[in-house]
């Protein structure tokens, strides 16, 4: 029994959407502004062109994969798999994390109207409720789970949008152009850490690529997907950013798009942006129910995790094992308030598959040539350029988000170990790497 081939180029388009803007933006103006100031919006402009150098790099390898795995697929097939597993474990765990920490931030909003959800019983059954909507949508089938996901896209982008539009109108006739001294001034160490935090906010469209089972014509859809998504979370990040540096200037409160609204629609601003801060929260989650059990079935598929979750619904032919796992491990450490985790973990995880996911690039070109697929012009450029904006910023993290990634690594080599003595046991070799590769038809 195989996947159903029903994500065409739209609706993945609204997934990496999706799964780009989360509740990021929503708390990254203020620390951002803390450490650029003005020149915070052209900071929104370097981290997407940089970011955009690591998609292009996806655009490539992305298109050669039409079987479900995502980052964990191209590792395994250009590197092998201890490195493809380090790679799975290392999303995996992050993506679970941080549903975890986007269905805390919407309680933490949502208490702003009904302060009793807050803690509880109340804190359990609102987890609890949000939680298994996306799953029950995403176990009856990926057209429920990926309408769902593209459904909070449009009503993310639609409060955002709102905003944009008001703030553009209000500062059209007054706008200030940041001098050559504003950017200097904070220096480069205040430049590094501002794109380590946007890193955060730019990552996530990884987690669309898991899916690929399931992506009509893939080889034309995820090139074409990727450029229109990542675009257009780059103008809308560039332009939130932009309305509140000029609505609040340089001293932004510790809710500043809420602050920003307070200024441009007045008393109900703050209202408006937790509402949106809820539908973007949630909206992440469900982008996330559709992506991540589809992982573990990738790697059940290649004997790697018990079969269990390699298995199909007889019925709506969905993992429907391995989206029970992911909604009950989300829902145990959402209830276990593991916000800051997920923050810490999320950015250093994302540049260690992101620089593999670069690093494959020449090396699927030399094992095989002759994969169907888009083929990136100057791809060895983008691939080293990509690599080393990931290193660079890797040596921003901090000892406890080194320790926590080393404890992933365990986690992940563990894994591996146990996959070859399964392979002993029953007297088989692992998947080469040239077979999970689409070439042409003859």
């Amino acid at each position: 029994m195989s996947f159903v081939r029903s994500i065409g180029r739209w609706t993945l388009t609204a997934l990496i959407i999706n799964c780009i803007i989360g509740s990021g933006i929503f708390g990254v103006p203020e620390p951002l502004i803390a450490s650029v100031g003005r020149a915070s919006p052209i900071a929104m402009i370097i981290a997407g062109l940089c970011m955009a150098i690591i998609v292009a790099c996806f655009t490539e390898v992305g298109s050669q994969f039409s079987e479900p795995g995502g980052v964990y697929l191209y590792a395994r097939t250009a590197f092998g798999r201890f490195a493809g597993l380090q790679v799975g474990w290392f999303w995996f765990l992050s993506t679970v994390a941080s549903a975890a920490a986007a269905a805390n931030l919407f309680v933490e909003y949502l208490a702003g109207f009904a302060p009793a959800v807050a803690q509880g019983w109340a804190r359990l059954l609102v987890i609890t409720v949000m939680i298994l909507l996306p799953a029950l949508a995403n176990y009856r089938g990926v057209r429920q789970g990926a309408l769902l996901s593209s459904t909070f896209t449009l009503a993310k982008l639609l409060p955002l949008s709102v905003l944009i539009l008001l703030g553009l109108i209000h500062f059209s006739r007054h706008a200030e152009i940041v001098t050559l001294s504003e950017i200097t001034g904070p220096g480069w160490m205040a430049w590094a850490n501002a794109l380590v935090l946007l890193y955060f906010i730019y990552s996530g469209f990884e987690d669309a690529m898991i899916p690929a089972g399931e992506i009509k014509n893939p080889q034309r859809t995820i090139p074409m997907a990727l450029v229109i998504g990542m675009g257009i979370c780059m103008v809308v990040y560039t332009l939130i950013q932009f309305l509140v540096v000029a609505t609040l200037g340089t001293t932004a409160p510790e809710r500043p798009l809420a602050a920003a609204a307070a200024v441009l629609i007045g008393n109900g601003g703050e209202r408006f942006v937790e509402i949106a801060a809820m539908i973007s929260a949630y909206g992440w989650l469900s982008g996330s129910m559709l992506n991540a059990p589809r992982l573990l079935f990738s790697m059940a598929d290649r004997r790697e995790l018990p079969v269990l979750f390699g298995k199909l619904h007889p019925r709506f032919n969905t993992p429907h094992f391995s989206v029970i796992t992911f909604a009950v491990l989300a829902w145990l450490l959402a209830l276990t308030g593991t916000f800051r985790w997920a923050v810490v973990l999320s950015a250093g995880a994302a540049m260690i598959f992101d620089g593999v996911v670069c690093a494959a690039l020449p090396r699927l070109r030399r094992i095989q040539p002759q994969a169907s697929g888009f083929r990136l012009p100057f791809g060895g450029i983008f691939s080293l350029l990509g690599m080393v904006i990931c290193v660079v910023l890797l040596s921003r993290m901090e000892l406890r988000q080194v320790l926590l990634m080393g404890i992933t690594a365990l986690i992940a080599a563990a894994n591996w170990w146990w996959a070859r003595l399964s392979d002993s046991r029953a007297g088989e070799l692992p998947t080469l790497p040239s077979e999970n590769i689409r070439t042409p038809a003859a």
